[in-house]
């Protein structure tokens, strides 16, 4: 923590990125924003349709500033360290990292839950949801406060090094990298696999140094960190719903009048907006290059899926295992899941009516 407060302080003279706005007064709220990636990274093009959004319209009033490339906080363990030291105001951080805060929250990260975008796109808009899952957070933590959960880049599939991985006793032995995050870290050892927990920063060197021999990413996130120049295979098995999720900083938040309140949850809006659309668009081109890379992509046959799924069928009983209430969010979870899947059908359905 006393890191993070010297590296805010230095940084403070000037080296935080904001987004282009007209000038304002001296602002009444300003956001502390960290972000793991670099600004050539989907989430800072967010943060800065975000940025824009509140300053512009709160009138200058809420002022944000933006510290790119983990040069404020190394880990998400310091980022929401700093956001309960009340030195961070906003944080992105995905499924795995908050469960170190709140454990049950580890369950959206459960292998082969959300069947695709729709599906998992009504989940995480179901108000009551939302809610569950806020105020879950907020009893565990005080004030690490959930906005919304965008995507991060797609669905995770296994990439690799060398040795593609075709069926789930191709994971036997191999080092894969996982964030650090014990639920992930599980799902490598349920396939005989050796986790290591290595932050985003570290990948690149981590895979061209054969520290690990691949990785559980999507392919927007291969291409644009250019893991593309390392990794050979990717595995489309996509076992989980890569969430973006969103934090803010809840006695910041709450301090501010109403009217800013609102405009805030309108630019986190924004974000989700656009992180939920950016990956259908930019994995074709990720693709792409993948393959001009020299890569291979695999597609499997859903008798292939099934064999993921079976040897992953432990997950869930070592996720209720975890802790009292891992049960009750499980089976929350499951009951919207079913809603969504339901909705979802209906509608395609009706779309395929014919007269």
């Amino acid at each position: 923590m006393k890191a993070l407060k010297h590296t805010l302080g230095a940084l403070a003279v000037g080296t935080c990125l904001t987004a282009a706005a007209p000038a304002f007064a001296q602002a009444e709220f300003t956001l502390v924003v960290p972000l793991a990636t670099g600004e050539d990274n989907y989430n800072y093009k967010a943060m800065q349709a975000f940025s824009q959004h509140v300053e512009t319209k709160s009138g200058g009033r809420i002022d944000v500033e933006i510290y790119p490339g983990g040069t404020l906080c190394a880990s998400g363990r310091e980022c929401f360290e700093g956001m309960q030291a009340g030195l961070v105001d906003i944080y992105q951080s995905n499924f795995g990292e908050p469960s170190n805060l709140w454990g049950a929250f580890a369950g959206l990260d459960l292998p082969y839950m959300l069947r695709d975008d729709q599906v998992a796109e009504c989940v995480f808009d179901d108000q009551e949801f939302m809610a569950f899952l806020r105020d879950g957070m907020l009893e565990q933590t005080g004030n690490v406060r959930l906005m919304v959960v965008s995507n991060s880049g797609g669905w995770r599939n296994f990439a690799t090094t060398e040795k593609p991985i075709l069926a789930p006793e191709d994971v036997e032995g191999m080092k894969l990298r996982t964030i650090p995050a014990e639920i992930q870290q599980e799902l490598v050892r349920q396939l005989g696999g050796a986790p290591t927990g290595i932050s985003w920063p570290e990948v690149y060197t981590s895979l061209a140094t054969g520290v690990v021999e691949g990785t559980k990413n999507g392919i927007t996130d291969i291409v644009v960190m250019n893991f593309h120049e390392h990794l050979k295979h990717i595995t489309l098995d996509g076992h989980a719903y890569m969430g973006g999720t969103w934090f803010v900083n809840n006695d910041k938040f709450a301090s501010m009048p109403q009217d800013l309140q609102v405009i805030m949850a309108e630019g986190f809006d924004i974000i989700e907006q656009y992180l939920r659309a950016y990956p259908k668009y930019a994995e074709v081109a990720a693709y792409d290059a993948f393959v001009e890379a020299g890569g291979t992509i695999h597609a499997l046959t859903n008798e292939q899926k099934a064999a993921f799924r079976e040897a992953t069928s432990g997950m869930e009983d070592w996720f209720t295992a975890q802790g009292d209430e891992n049960q009750a969010f499980l089976d929350t979870f499951k009951g919207v899941i079913d809603e969504c899947v339901a909705s979802v059908d209906s509608h395609l359905q009706a779309q395929t009516q014919t007269q």
